[in-house]
Order: structure tokens, then sequence, then C-alpha cells
């Protein structure tokens, strides 16, 4: 399917857009013809670096700060988005944050920090841009969750939690909204490569993760911000009109395969039912 100039006449809002998955979804909507409005936290010279890309190709950008632990500041970045565009098509609720910590060590600071960021700033931000859509006739909603919203890991209560919370809620906003002619859709990426894992993990580098990969995604490697990317320009294109309330698990395989087999390469050595299925 050829995606170019399918986001043509769109405006965007991509949130949590300074690095990563973000970056490369405004980026990307960029290139398929939107004009798009990033959002940072902390990281402005991704952001900006990205508007220099944008303006290149002949499309409108911005970038605005917001601190998504204070929503009165998300609720301004909407505004800012709303009223530089004139108006959001489509809105991308990429923004958030992790940590991983056993579940008795958390501390209700961090609970309720992950929960103000990953959960209730982007509940009103999409109230507010969604608040214009209705007046303006429509647009599309994309929620970036995880799989983590949809299996268990130790360590990641909190997160998982947050990651969940965005899984209901884009069902019961999408059932809300669709006769009203917003869609609301997600993603939820497995494995995908950011800047991040140089940072969180002890010596994590290129060659030992594609390893890694090869060996324990069924696709055989991790997963890409631009991956994400092309999927949220789908959700969120004329295209998909009839994609409503979805999650969909972008992991190459990661939650299909049963974690009980030890190794999905290879043809297993076990035989069940020798001796009660014929040619066993």
């Amino acid at each position: 399917m050829d995606g170019e100039g399918r986001m043509t006449g769109k405006k965007a809002l991509v949130t949590g857009s300074g690095t990563g998955i973000g970056r490369e979804i405004a980026l990307e909507f960029a290139r398929q013809g939107a004009d798009v409005v990033l959002h940072y936290s902390h990281s402005q010279a991704g952001a900006t670096s990205a508007l220099e890309e944008i303006s290149s190709m002949g499309r409108r950008g911005a970038a605005f700060q917001a601190d998504f632990n204070v929503v009165d500041e998300a609720v301004r970045l909407a505004d800012q988005a709303i009223a530089f565009l004139g108006g959001v098509d489509c809105l991308i609720n990429n923004a958030g944050i992790t940590f991983n910590k056993p579940f008795a060590r958390v501390t209700r600071e961090q609970f309720d920090s992950m929960y103000h960021v990953n959960v209730r700033a982007p509940f009103f931000v999409t109230q507010r841009v969604v608040e214009g859509m209705l007046e303006s006739g429509g647009g599309a909603v994309c929620n970036i969750t995880s799989i983590h919203g949809v299996q268990g890991a130790p360590e990641h209560s909190v997160y998982a939690g947050t990651k969940s919370a965005i899984i209901g809620q884009t069902r019961a906003m999408a059932v809300e909204l669709a006769h009203k002619g917003v869609r609301v859709n997600a993603i939820a990426p497995g494995w995908v490569t950011v800047d991040n894992y140089y940072k969180a993990i002890p010596g994590f580098n290129e060659a030992d993760a594609r390893k890694s990969a090869r060996d324990q995604v069924p696709v055989g490697r991790a997963g890409t911000p631009l991956d994400v990317a092309k999927l949220a320009a789908f959700l969120c294109s004329d295209e998909a009109e009839y994609i409503v309330g979805q999650t969909i698990v972008l992991d190459g395989g990661t939650t299909t395969l049963m974690s009980l087999i030890s190794d999905f390469r290879h043809e297993s050595s076990a035989r069940f039912g020798t001796g009660y299925l014929p040619g066993v």
C-alpha cells in the first residue's frame, strides 16, 4: 500500500515527539503530507531538528513544551496546537514515561507521576482536541500503549497499569465518539529499540540486541520507530475509516508466541500424541 500523500491536508498533534517513536511519527505524518505540531517535555533539540526536516518537506510545523505532570500545561498544549494549525484532525497520544521497580517499593509519588503523565494528561488533551474535532466534522485519535498492557512483566506493575488503562479508554471513547465522526484506536508496540535502551540497560549495544531479537522475536528482529509511525499514519488516514476501538499489537509476534516454547526456530523433539494418533 502506497502511503505517499495519504495525510495530505491533515493537521496533526503528536505528543512526546522530541525523541524516539513520537519523533518518527511526526516526521512520517509530514512525509505523507500533514502539517504537524510536536510536543516535548525535555528534548527540545530533537523536536527542533525534526522541525527542520519537516520544513524541508514543505510542510508547516511547530514545537511546544509541556510538562504532563501538570494537566493545565497539557491542555495548554492542545490549545496551542489548535491555534497554530487552525484545528487538529489527527491526535497521536504518544507521550509517556516508564520505570521498573518491585511493586512493594513503589512510592505514592512515583505512582502518581506515572498516572499523571501516561493517563491523566493524555485524557484531558484528548478531551480538548476532540471538542474541536466535533465542531469541525471529525477526526482520528491514535493512542500509543504497549504490550505491557496485555502481558505481565515483573517490576512493571505501575507502568502496565497505565498502559492497560489506555486500552480500556480507547475502547470506551471509540464507541462513544464513532457515530459523531471521531475514530479512536491504539497501537501496542513490543520491543522497539530507542535511545532510552542505551541509557537504561547496562552494556546495551546494537550487536547483542540484534542477536537477542533474532533469537526471541518470531519475525527475527526488533521493531523500529518507523514501524509504529507507518501504522499510526494509516490508522489516522481515511483508508482506516472502518477501524474503530482497536488496539493493534505491533510486536513481531512476541505476544503470539507461547512463552513455554523454548525455541520456536527448530522442530520440537517432543512427540505428543504417540500411540493414539495415526502416523505420530
